[in-house]
């Protein structure tokens, strides 16, 4: 524990952020590091808990007093051991997670939470400065070949883990480079592209090679990839969006939301854009769907330079504090409000789109909507709604984002091709714990696994699935299992 009294004496703080009316004018990150002091004080908030909820509160299993008391006591090398020992990705984990450590943290009782996210960020960017993040794979080979299908954060984590274990990995991708969602799906200003660069060429090194524009499937049959290696893990991720069929879909001006942040990254990224530009300047833009994704479509419309942005979304708007029914440690629904937010956006609960209307010209034009109310189940929870009579309304628009969410991986090609089984929900059908599908030596993990979720769900069964994989390769393995090593730390 770094300082007995350190939750008593200092108070959460998050490092300051450029203004929003500054940030607005280009995609570069916004949030700046702690100064020396401010990181040994808010790593010393940490008061070492005899049982930190904040283990299982993380996906990956970080273990986090540890690498705080290490911070605290500016031991680098051995705060980025321990945080590495569990995380691949801390810069990726530092910069986007929705941190449910946080919301697990003892301290969170009665107090703000340690900002644990923060702090793992500032570890490892101290760690590449002081050349502490180096390739891990062993010189000698196991002789086994591996194929990665993905190359989003689930398959770099499983490839990483797998090229540590020494076996020969490759991982294919079919943008043009690799990182997936990261890459071309969260917005520069969360997420610059060189910090994938950046981890990739660590990679490299460790020997494990990226194809990019290859789409298995389609260039590379199943078939073959199986004939060539001898362990396929998929990781393409969960890529169907969920549409909104309603009348006047068919209207240019209705878009799904990564036909719309792809785009923006390519362009920061001056890679070839081959679609018909989308672009919202002067333009009265709505959001539909509340997340992070809904978010992200909020600040990219607000640096193009819209006219107006507002936000939808069908369900009642969250508490902004713990109610009896989220009960702490559990993961709170609350209301969240995102950098994104603050730089412009007027947000709307309860409304129900009915239908798209547009001109003579088959551009959109406006949005028919209604209020809704929700009827509750005894927890309180949402289970049907209905419409406010009268409340029926026109509201002027010449661009929309669907942002709902996600329902399954793409079925056709490689997961045809493939001949495993899908769960109820359409996803590739493989057991946690276990990430091996139907077929003997394909296994499955990240969204394509277990549908959409979070990055840090993502790293986390790589990781496992890796573990797997090395013991179907080589009957054992001596990769760290996140419960292990969570056990270790206590």
């Amino acid at each position: 524990m770094g300082k007995p009294t350190g939750f008593q004496e200092f108070n959460r703080e998050l490092p300051s952020k450029i203004a929003p009316e500054e940030r607005v004018k280009n995609y570069n990150e916004f949030v700046g590091l702690y100064n020396e002091d401010k990181l040994n004080q808010q790593s010393a908030r940490c008061m070492n808990c005899g049982i930190p909820f904040c283990h299982s509160g993380c996906p990956l299993g970080n273990v986090i007093p540890e690498f705080n008391d290490a911070v605290y006591r500016k031991s680098w090398e051995e705060a980025y051991e321990i945080l590495s020992t569990t995380n691949n990705f801390p810069e990726f984990t530092g910069r986007i997670c929705p941190a449910p450590c946080e919301s697990a943290c003892v301290l969170g009782i009665n107090k703000p939470p340690v900002a644990i996210e923060e702090i793992e960020k500032h570890i490892i960017e101290i760690a590449y400065a002081k050349n502490l993040v180096k390739p891990t794979a062993p010189l000698i080979k196991s002789g086994k070949k591996v194929a990665v299908v993905g190359s989003g954060p689930a398959g770099m984590a499983a490839a990483a883990q797998l090229s540590k274990a020494g076996h020969s990995v490759t991982v294919y991708e079919r943008d043009d480079r690799p990182g997936g969602l990261l890459r071309y799906g969260i917005p520069d200003f969360k997420l610059e592209k060189w910090v994938i660069d950046r981890r990739v060429k660590v990679m490299e090194e460790d020997g494990v090679v990226f194809q990019c524009n290859t789409e298995i499937g389609k260039d590379i049959s199943m078939e073959d990839l199986s004939r060539n290696n001898d362990a396929i893990v998929l990781a393409g991720g969960s890529t169907i969006p969920r549409n909104l069929p309603i009348p006047g879909r068919e209207f240019n001006g209705v878009y799904f939301a990564m036909e719309f942040l792809k785009q923006q990254n390519k362009r920061v990224g001056e890679s070839p854009i081959t679609t018909a530009e989308i672009f919202v300047e002067g333009k009265d833009v709505v959001v539909i769907g509340g997340g992070d994704t809904g978010s992200d479509c909020v600040g990219t419309s607000n640096r193009q330079g819209a006219r107006s942005v507002r936000q939808f979304e069908v369900m009642v708007q969250p508490p902004q504090q713990r109610t009896q029914n989220m009960p702490w440690p559990s993961y709170p629904m609350l209301l969240k409000t995102t950098s994104s937010h603050e730089e412009g956006c007027e947000r709307f609960w309860g409304v129900n789109t009915r239908e798209f209307l547009g001109d003579e010209n088959g551009n959109l034009r406006a949005l028919k909507v209604t209020d809704v109310t929700w009827e509750t189940d005894v927890l309180g929870r949402p289970i049907k709604f209905s419409e406010v009579e009268g409340s029926e309304r026109e509201l002027p628009c010449q661009a929309v984002f669907l942002a709902m969410g996600f329902v399954h991986p793409q079925h056709t090609g490689m997961i045809e091709q493939a001949g495993v089984e899908l769960d109820e929900r359409k996803n590739v059908k493989a057991k946690e714990g276990v990430y091996r599908t139907n077929v003997s030596k394909v296994f499955a993990c990240g969204d394509m696994r277990r549908g959409q979720s979070l990055v840090v769900w993502a790293i986390s069964e790589g990781r496992e699935t890796a573990r797997k994989v090395d013991e179907f390769l080589m009957g054992h393995s001596l990769l760290e299992s996140k419960d292990a090593v969570s056990a270790f730390a206590y």
